[in-house]
């Protein structure tokens, strides 16, 4: 990739219900990666149902071969994740896991890669353990996790369905996620 050419983030997360709050804080995200020049794409939802993640079946759906070229492909990485029991979702975990077919590429997981992570849950608890899982997948799949995370307490904080949020600070932190995906990517294309 050139220098002039835009870099590609990729969003991850969500939940299967639409427009649920960590898709929508997702969204926002992706909104600053964009302001800051990168291409972005979506991956949410229904299109993260797949089968449990097994190495020893080299079959892929549809949807799991589109979740790794997808990863394949993108400069940067953005994952919202719902805090469940203190944890993040079984749905995002499993996408997680998927990242394992990429060990033998060249840039194998998310090697070299910045990697924005947010957590929204109901209670500071789960918000926060959530980001902390996340940081340390994201660490065992070599990927660079952006020094700013975001933890989002959706008993303070309810995401609206045009882009904004309750608490104008939350907004703000998810689009410097995305913004700091991006100029880290945009800094290891040029390098």
């Amino acid at each position: 990739m050139s220098s002039t050419a835009a870099v590609k983030v990729l969003g991850i997360g969500g939940s299967l219900r639409d427009g649920s709050q960590s898709e929508r804080a997702l969204q926002i995200a992706l909104a600053g990666a964009e302001e800051a020049g990168a291409r972005t794409s979506l991956i949410t939802g229904p299109e993260l149902v797949l089968p449990f993640y097994d190495s020893a079946i080299p079959e892929r759906t549809e949807n799991a071969e589109r979740l790794i070229e997808a990863v394949r492909g993108a400069d940067g990485i953005i994952v919202v994740s719902p805090g469940y029991h203190g944890a993040l979702s079984g749905l995002v975990k499993n996408a997680l896991d998927y990242i394992e077919d990429l060990r033998d590429d060249q840039r194998p997981y998310l090697d070299g890669r910045a990697v924005g992570l947010a957590a929204v849950a109901f209670g500071w608890q789960a918000a926060v353990t959530t980001l902390e899982q996340l940081r340390t997948i994201t660490h065992a799949l070599r990927g660079w996790p952006t020094p700013l995370g975001g933890s989002v307490n959706t008993a303070e904080v309810k995401f609206d369905e045009a882009g904004g949020a309750s608490e104008e600070k939350v907004v703000r932190t998810l689009r410097l996620i995305g913004r700091q995906v991006t100029e880290f990517a945009q800094r290891n294309v040029r390098d």
